[in-house]
């Protein structure tokens, strides 16, 4: 899925270790997959709270001079792909203040639906708002609260906000970590080798760091970091688990576990049930990379059809300049993406992607693979068609750009200029990440909104 829907951010959070900012630092690079805009961490050393952020990719923000300035033994970081806000430097994360308690800064991965109305009441207040993300609301509110403890000012601010959040507060000694009551974005806890803990959007970046996984973050829980004590747990919220069925369709990285399940297994049983449920006679299965890979060798498994890396990805291609006029856009496909003749020539192939969302790109890479010589290209996607927006921290296209909200299935697949077009449907979708008791928000495909 070239066109993405993005989500996207991350966020980490390392307490107890002597280079906290270091680990942070690695934490963050297995984590740049869920956002590629901006990057940031803020460290504390016990008497103040230092921040780095800036716009670009985490290895361009940080470097070992100014690491060595995010002094402490612990911090907390962030990537991120504007799912709200603008896209300039001030609306980089962590978001840091100064406030009558001391000073803290918090990480925020998601979407508050109720930000506008928060935000509104607070300028009505007196607030004077330095950016346009959700995450500031958090700032004012803790520190407008009548409370006087930083832990019950957190449980104030995070009981007037609704939507989607994965949280990691920072203070000059404290660390802290929430999930909304519904648990859409991801939030696991692991232990360094040190004896110190991390807390990560994905468990991909436990592994670089040596961290062994805990458990997750529970759907309403605040965990509440200090030295020389095990991690205390608040129920803040009743959990209502209701958790983003598109972690493990594609933004989650195949290594992660996510919501208690191998991201890497529920993507390939995905490509099985695909095989099972939308069969076609064919030469070749080869995935759209990188995304349709897992997805691709599950149906290839299942339905016996060899498995080929028919299409080859050129991972070092970033935004252009050049005006993106109809030539560019295609040219810009072919950058990224290069058919291998040689397995496909004459062949009949069946195309693995996970997930159409414009279909643009599904027409562009069809085109290159007829030009190429396949005989027929049937198009077969692991997951249901995306209808609706989210509104739970992913960036969507509006639901008029949504082609499956426009289009049926058929003429979707005349647009694409494929010979045959199938969706893996929402029930075996839900088999493949053993769905138990509705666990998942789905509006993506249905349209049921949770919040």
């Amino acid at each position: 899925m070239l066109e993405n829907m993005n989500e996207k951010c991350a966020v980490v959070g390392i307490f107890g270790h002597e280079e906290a900012s270091k680990l942070a630092y690695f934490s963050l690079h297995s984590l740049q997959h869920r956002g590629q805009e901006a990057a940031g961490i803020s460290s504390a050393d016990g008497t103040k709270v230092h921040t780095i952020k800036d716009r670009g990719l985490v290895m361009k923000v940080f470097n070992e001079k100014n690491l060595e300035t995010l002094k402490g033994t612990s911090a907390i970081g962030h990537t991120r792909y504007s799912t709200a806000g603008d896209d300039s430097i001030l609306d980089a994360q962590p978001v840091f203040a100064r406030y009558d308690l001391g000073e803290m800064a918090i990480v925020h991965n998601g979407n508050l639906t109720n930000a506008e109305a928060v935000r509104n009441q607070l300028i009505e207040k007196g607030a004077i708002f330095q950016t346009f993300m959700d995450t500031e609301n958090l700032i004012h509110l803790i520190a407008k609260s009548s409370q006087e403890k930083l832990l019950d000012r957190i449980i104030d601010a995070v009981q007037r906000i609704e939507g989607a959040f994965s949280l990691v507060f920072l203070s000059r000694t404290k660390m802290f970590a929430m999930r909304d009551r519904h648990g859409f974005r991801p939030l696991s806890l692991g232990r360094l080798a040190n004896g110190g803990y991390i807390v990560a959007s994905e468990t991909c970046a436990f592994d670089l760091v040596g961290a062994t996984f805990i458990r997750d973050v529970e759907p309403g829980e605040l965990l509440v970091f200090e030295d020389g004590k095990a991690p205390q747990s608040i129920k803040v919220f009743e959990p209502t688990p209701k958790h983003c069925i598109f972690e493990y369709v594609y933004f989650a990285r195949p290594d992660s576990s996510v919501f208690g399940q191998s991201v890497y297994q529920t993507r390939k049983d995905m490509g099985k049930e695909l095989a099972r449920i939308e069969p076609v006679e064919a030469d070749v299965v080869i995935p759209v990379p990188d995304g349709g890979v897992p997805a691709a060798i599950g149906y290839a498994q299942e339905s016996g059809i060899p498995y080929e890396m028919g299409i080859m990805r050129n991972h070092y291609i970033g935004r252009t300049f050049i005006e993106p006029t109809q030539e560019m856009r295609d040219l810009k496909v072919k950058m990224k993406l290069s058919p291998m003749p040689e397995v496909i020539k004459g062949k009949k192939v069946i195309v693995i992607d996970d997930s159409i969302v414009r279909g643009t790109t599904s027409r562009r890479i069809v085109r290159m693979l007829k030009e190429a010589g396949a005989a027929e290209v049937h198009m077969r996607i692991s997951s249901p068609p995306t209808t609706d927006p989210c509104f739970y921290g992913v960036d969507t296209p509006d639901k008029d750009k949504l082609i499956a909200a426009n289009m049926s299935v058929e003429e979707i697949c005349k647009y694409i200029e494929a010979d045959s077009l199938a969706y893996l449907d929402e029930a075996a979708l839900l088999r493949s990440v053993n769905a138990k008791e509705d666990t998942y928000c789905t509006a993506c495909f249905t349209g049921n909104y949770i919040v």
